[in-house]
């Protein structure tokens, strides 16, 4: 991985100017020692003698460097230097993709799995920045969009409110994908998922490796959790009677968050599904931007000016 870049410039080109500071320094000298050779001409020895030739040398120069230094300072800002900073200021665009087939309505989590995904996503959304864009995705044999983005969180909790328990299969790879499309649809700002999921995709016309691809050829992250217990949730009798338990696929859900720049984390009961997401409210990574510092070489370039003004003009100056 290639380290990150601390300072850019977004023109570059304009330091190829820094070739004429050689240039000035040179002509000053010239000029300076022709001046010299006119000066040991025509003056009488003892004047020499008289003057305070280091006294005044660095005096002499002095306003010579502090123009050198003005344009240096000029190049660099025609270059537009630019230091790499979080966009808090765009904010994110979360897609919350949230699974509600027949398993989320096991009792293990209090009073349910959906309800208290639920429950934990409003918690969620309650404590994000207003910055930040949040949709909602529900999923079970197919997926739908319950809230679009938007930094409306009252109607992104009333969307939540309203979601009612499925009885389909899981089909994570559509749930995704939907939330893929919903998170890119707007521009500028870092495209994060959070899905939440307790079953084996077993439906759906999307497969999760499909969704992975698609993620990252849309710069997507996604964070997965996987919601279980710690021994099998008994569903139902299939129709052999045999008994149908809710199992967790945490492999794929981890491919999901691994190949695609995100955590995984498992959860066991509402209590840890609610720390996850109160967690994630407080970390979620910014989209790098550049913010240009051209102002602030501009700025000392005009104290430097004004300083030579008056080492020349002011009341210390340089008698001619």
């Amino acid at each position: 991985m290639e380290d990150e870049k601390l300072m850019e410039f977004g023109f570059i080109n304009s330091l190829f100017l820094f070739l004429l500071i050689p240039i000035l320094i040179f002509v000053y000298w010239k000029y300076n020692s022709n001046k010299k050779e006119t000066i040991l001409e025509f003056s009488s020895l003892k004047i020499i003698k008289e003057t305070n030739v280091k006294k005044n040398s660095t005096r002499k120069h002095l306003p010579f460097v502090l123009i050198v230094i003005v344009l240096s300072l000029i190049i660099i800002a025609l270059a537009n230097p630019q230091i790499v900073t979080k966009g808090v200021e765009k904010g994110v665009n979360l897609g919350i993709v949230l699974d509600g087939s027949e398993s989320m309505a096991a009792s293990d989590y209090e009073p349910t799995r959906l309800e208290a995904a639920k429950n934990a996503v409003k918690s969620l959304v309650t404590k994000i920045s207003e910055k930040n864009n949040v949709g909602v995705i529900l999923f079970e044999s197919g997926a739908g969009t319950i809230s679009y983005l938007t930094p409306v969180k009252e109607k992104t909790l009333s969307s939540i409110s309203s979601i009612q328990q499925g009885t389909g299969a899981t089909a994570i790879g559509d749930g995704l994908s939907l939330g893929i499309d919903m998170v890119s649809s707007i521009l500028d700002k870092k495209r994060v998922i959070i899905l939440l999921s307790d079953g084996i995709q077993n439906s759906g016309l999307v497969s999760p490796e499909q969704a992975i691809q698609y993620a990252i050829r849309n710069n997507v992250q996604i964070h997965t959790i996987g919601i279980g217990s710690e021994k099998p949730i008994y569903l139902r009798d299939d129709i052999y009677g045999e008994p149908q338990y809710a199992e967790l696929d945490e492999v794929t859900l981890r491919n999901i968050s691994d190949m695609t720049g995100g955590n995984y984390f498992k959860s066991l009961d509402e209590e840890v599904l609610n720390q996850i997401l109160l967690d994630l409210s407080s970390n979620i990574e910014y989209e790098q931007e550049l913010s240009t510092i051209r102002d602030w070489f501009i700025g000392a370039a005009i104290i430097f000016l004004l300083i030579d003004f008056y080492i020349i003009y002011g009341r210390y100056r340089i008698a001619a």
